[in-house]
């Protein structure tokens, strides 16, 4: 487990890093935008896997009991840690930083193939034609 809440406070940042990374994985928010988690699984929420729905839904209604100060105190704040690494175990391998590098590393693949094949081909023309 990544870290146990122990205050409000620690759910809601929890909940804005899991509505963040979805953003960053799914899309659904405009430049500059900051959705919270609600907004995010009401867009989103579809591309998360069923098990991981019902957790997300569950930090989303942690982050609104918070906003109730009575509410706060007698939440389960354990659950909601859970399901909070949960998510971020799904989510973070795939973060910004690695979709742009596998991006990359699929051009350099691409040209590599190419340029594979265009030896290939100068190749079999050369023989073709008598020069190799």
């Amino acid at each position: 487990m990544s870290r146990i809440a122990e205050t409000p406070d620690d759910i809601r940042e929890m909940a804005d890093e899991v509505a963040r990374l979805m953003v960053d994985r799914f899309g659904g928010a405009r430049r500059g935008e900051f959705p919270s988690l609600t907004d995010m699984i009401r867009r989103r929420g579809g591309a998360l896997p069923r098990r991981l729905r019902g957790q997300a839904r569950q930090l989303a209604k942690a982050d609104q009991m918070v906003a109730q100060p009575r509410a706060a105190l007698q939440m389960d704040k354990r659950s909601a840690s859970r399901a909070h690494a949960a998510l971020l175990a799904h989510l973070r391998p795939l973060g910004s930083v690695s979709r742009w590098k596998n991006r990359t590393v699929n051009f350099a693949a691409s040209v590599a193939l190419g340029l594979l094949v265009l030896a290939a081909v100068v190749i079999w023309v050369m023989v073709r034609r008598g020069h190799l």
